[in-house]
């Protein structure tokens, strides 16, 4: 099995043949089609480490959905005693490939 590290929005991820993962928002996603470079490639019993990336290797990827939102998550200041709270609630904004 062949898998590989990729890095996209300052985040890594692990990857294999066949995953669907969910990136934070790629812009200017007009075909459905995107490659990323690979940090590390692991194939069998062979890995590969980049210094930073390996050279001649590349992982594509297929655009399942370009704009979706995450679950919210919520943010909450609370005071005790002091009649203070607030909450903020926030969704990011992802792709899936």
């Amino acid at each position: 099995m062949r898998k590989a590290v990729i890095s996209t929005g300052s985040k890594q991820y692990l990857v294999s043949e066949g995953d669907v993962i969910e990136v934070e928002l790629l812009h200017d996603v007009k075909d459905t089609k995107v490659s990323f470079e690979a940090l590390l490639v692991i194939d069998g019993e062979k890995t590969l480490i980049g210094q930073p990336i390996v050279e001649g290797s590349k992982v594509s990827a297929e655009v399942k959905e370009a704009d979706v939102k995450a679950d919210k998550v919520t943010a909450i200041r609370y005071k005790a005693k002091k009649r203070v709270h607030k909450v903020h609630g926030h969704r990011q904004r992802q792709t899936v490939i």
